[in-house]
C-alpha cells in the first residue's frame, strides 16, 4: 500500500471525482486500487494505491502525472519541482511556490525578488508587484522551479525558475500572441464557455498547464482581456490572469526579441 500526492490540485468535489475517474480510467488493467482520493489543506489530490501492481501504477503516475515531495526531507538540492504559486500578498520580495511539502509543516519555496529581476527583466530593479502583473502571475499559476537550497533546521526552501519556466515565458512573449490564463477550470468547461460567446474563432488553442490550469491562446490581435467579461458568468469559480507579450516587450523595450 503506497501513499502519494499527485501534481494535481482540485479546487472542489466534483474535480476531485473527475480526478478518481481519470485515475480508474488510466490504471485500468493493472492490478490495483485508487482509494481515498482526497485533498490535502492546501488541495493538492492524496491517493492511496494498493494491489499486485502498485508500483507500476506508481511508476506510470510519476511519469505521467507527477508527485509531490510530501516531506521535507525529500526535496533535494538542484532538483526541479513544479508548483503552484501562492497569495503573492504576503511579501514585497519574494514568491513563494507550493511544491506539496506538508511535514513536519507546510513548507514553500522561496523565489527572491532579486532572482525573478535577473530571469525576467534583465537584471532591472522593477518592483515584485509589477513582475506579478506583467507575466500574468497569480495563485495557483503552476511554475517550475529549481532548488537552490534546503534548509531542514531553518524549514526553508530557496529556489529560482528552472531554465525551462523562463523560456516558456519568453516563447510566450516571442509569439506575440496574448494568452488568458484559467484557473480551476477544466478543458471541457473552459471550451464550453468559448463557444457559448462565439469566441472560437478569436483562439488559436487551448493548452493545458495542469489538471485545472489552462491557457487559452488567443489569435493575433485579440485582446485576452477582452474575453474574461464574455466568458466569466459561465466560469464563476474560476480566476484569470493576463498574459501580454505587446505589455512586455514595451515594458522591456524589445529586449526580450533581441536574442
Amino acid at each position: 500500500m503506497l501513499t502519494v500526492t499527485l501534481l494535481a490540485k482540485a479546487y472542489n468535489t466534483s474535480q476531485r471525482k473527475l480526478v478518481d475517474n481519470f485515475l480508474k480510467f488510466t490504471l485500468k488493467g493493472l492490478k490495483v486500487k485508487t482509494e481515498n482520493c482526497e485533498v490535502t489543506p492546501r488541495g493538492w489530490v492524496r491517493i492511496v494505491l494498493s494491489g499486485e501492481d502498485e508500483q507500476v501504477a506508481l511508476n506510470y503516475l510519476v511519469e505521467e502525472v507527477g508527485l509531490c515531495p510530501s516531506r521535507l526531507e525529500d526535496v533535494e538540492k538542484n532538483a526541479t519541482l513544479k508548483g503552484r504559486l501562492t497569495s503573492m500578498s504576503k511579501s514585497k520580495d519574494e514568491l513563494s511556490v507550493d511544491i506539496g511539502v506538508s511535514a513536519p509543516m507546510i513548507i514553500d519555496a522561496t523565489i527572491s525578488l532579486q532572482r525573478l529581476q535577473a530571469q525576467l527583466v534583465d537584471g532591472r530593479k522593477v518592483a515584485l508587484k509589477k513582475i506579478v502583473e506583467l507575466f500574468g502571475l497569480r495563485e495557483n499559476l503552476p511554475l517550475e522551479v529549481k532548488v537552490l537550497g534546503v534548509s531542514e533546521e531553518n524549514g526553508h526552501v530557496e529556489a529560482m525558475l528552472s531554465e525551462k519556466q523562463v523560456k516558456q515565458f519568453k516563447t510566450w512573449t516571442q509569439s506575440l500572441l496574448d494568452r488568458l490564463i484559467i484557473i480551476g477550470s477544466t478543458d471541457y468547461e473552459v471550451k464550453s464557455a468559448l463557444k457559448k460567446a462565439g469566441l472560437d474563432r478569436d483562439v488559436v488553442d487551448i493548452k493545458p498547464l495542469g489538471f485545472f490550469e489552462h491557457a487559452v491562446v488567443c489569435k493575433l490581435g485579440t485582446d485576452a482581456k477582452g474575453l474574461i467579461p464574455k466568458i466569466g458568468k459561465n466560469l464563476r469559480n474560476a480566476g484569470f490572469a493576463i498574459f501580454s507579450p505587446k505589455r512586455i516587450i514595451e515594458f522591456l523595450d524589445y529586449s526580450f526579441l533581441d536574442d
